[in-house]
């Protein structure tokens, strides 16, 4: 025998046996890393769901008043327990017309913090997840229904509706309620309102509808202006600016309660139908041809695209950009499959849109508000989507 012609073996296989599976943490050369076992343990997709996780602790913790965050996390679980316990405790004193008291948990914090964290931080943390989730799954599912990735959740005019009803609620009273529910009904109006152009003069056409949406836009924008142009220059008027940039500074626990429902069923019906999206973005005739009641599903992607976009405006204000480029970087990281994109587009909404107002309450003195930071980070990365090649828009 000759050197080098010896009988040889691969891994995981020996002489004269059957080849065997190597173990996960197993690799050809000695163990592997502990990156490498959760790299193989969490693929990367996987691993893009636990990012608003890690973003909403931190989010906790972080800003002008830093937190520790092992005290943060513990004024969360057992204040939140013993928030449970004490409305227990009312629900069977009610129900038993005597006094029953619950034991409670210890609380080793101060006021000041919990009241940071359930007053401030913790509606604020949540009121940017739901804004920044529902405004991707709109824009993307608007994405795939109109065919053409320039198109956000504001086409058929529903931030223009909601604006104006803002500036109008802001200038009748100024109440936040009042001016929640009249931004929430004005922009429910401008995209029924483009829906109906849509339907009478195109007959259901996609392009008419589009037209539609952007004269109802134009029309509702005039209307702002004539607000603005009637409002007190030194108290109504900056009101309504302001409002007009985008903030969450004054989001409460009422504001998410009130708000989080529609957009969670809106999002949920969109992740429900997202195989079909897949269809309608491959073109009606061959939408029809497959089964599907095009009709049907294009009101139900606008009903429900709409209702989120509108929903999430009322309580933050106009924020651009983020229905926008973030199904972008969806597409970039999983394809442009809806069936995986509308999930990862809410998950990067969310983190997005949380960082940025991490940043906006912290940077400087003064909050910045949310829509120039976004437009400040969305303008130049669709800028650089521009330079890239071609990508496609339908799987």
């Amino acid at each position: 025998m000759t050197r080098g012609e010896g009988p040889t073996t691969e891994t995981g296989q020996e002489p004269g046996g059957d080849a065997t599976i190597d173990p996960l943490w197993a690799v050809s050369r000695g163990v592997a890393s502990i990156p490498e076992i959760i790299r193989r343990l969490i693929p990367a997709e996987r691993a893009i769901y636990l990012l608003p996780v890690a973003l909403f602790f931190f989010s906790l913790f972080f800003g002008r008043y830093m937190m520790d965050p092992a005290e943060t996390l513990r004024i969360l679980i057992i204040g939140s327990a013993n928030t449970l316990l004490d409305w227990a405790s009312s629900l069977l004193s009610a129900l038993s017309d005597q006094q029953i008291i619950l034991p409670s948990f210890e609380q080793t914090w101060g006021a000041s913090e919990q009241t940071v964290i359930f007053r401030i931080r913790l509606p604020r943390v949540a009121a940017a997840m739901l804004v920044g989730g529902g405004l991707s799954i709109a824009g993307a599912s608007f994405q795939g229904l109109f065919r053409n990735p320039l198109v956000s959740p504001d086409i058929l005019g529903v931030s223009a509706g909601a604006g104006f009803g803002a500036a109008l609620g802001i200038l009748a009273s100024g109440d936040p309620g009042v001016i929640q529910i009249s931004a929430f009904v004005f922009g429910i109006i401008a995209v029924s309102i483009a829906y109906c152009i849509g339907r009478t003069v195109g007959r259901g056409s996609t392009l008419v509808l589009v037209l539609g949406g952007i004269i109802i836009g134009s029309l509702f924008s005039a209307f702002i202006s004539l607000t603005k142009y009637v409002a007190d220059p030194y108290d109504t008027l900056p009101a309504i600016v302001f409002w007009m940039m985008g903030s969450l500074s004054a989001v409460s626990n009422a504001d998410v309660l009130a708000v989080g429902p529609p957009i969670i069923l809106g999002s949920l019906c969109l992740f429900l139908v997202r195989w079909r999206i897949n269809l309608l973005a491959v073109g009606e005739e061959e939408a029809r041809a497959l089964g599907v009641d095009t009709k049907r599903m294009t009101m139900v992607l606008i009903v429900a695209a709409t209702v989120i976009t509108a929903s999430a405006v009322c309580i933050s204000g106009i924020i651009g950009w983020v229905g926008l480029v973030v199904p972008h970087i969806g597409r970039m990281l999983v394809g442009p499959d809806f069936r995986r994109l509308i999930p990862v587009s809410a998950v990067l909404g969310a983190s997005f849109l949380l960082v940025v107002d991490d940043i906006a309450r912290t940077l400087t003195a003064v909050e910045i508000p949310l829509g120039i930071l976004t437009a400040l980070v969305g303008a130049p990365f669709f800028a650089y989507l521009l330079t890239r090649k071609k990508v496609g828009w339908v799987s």
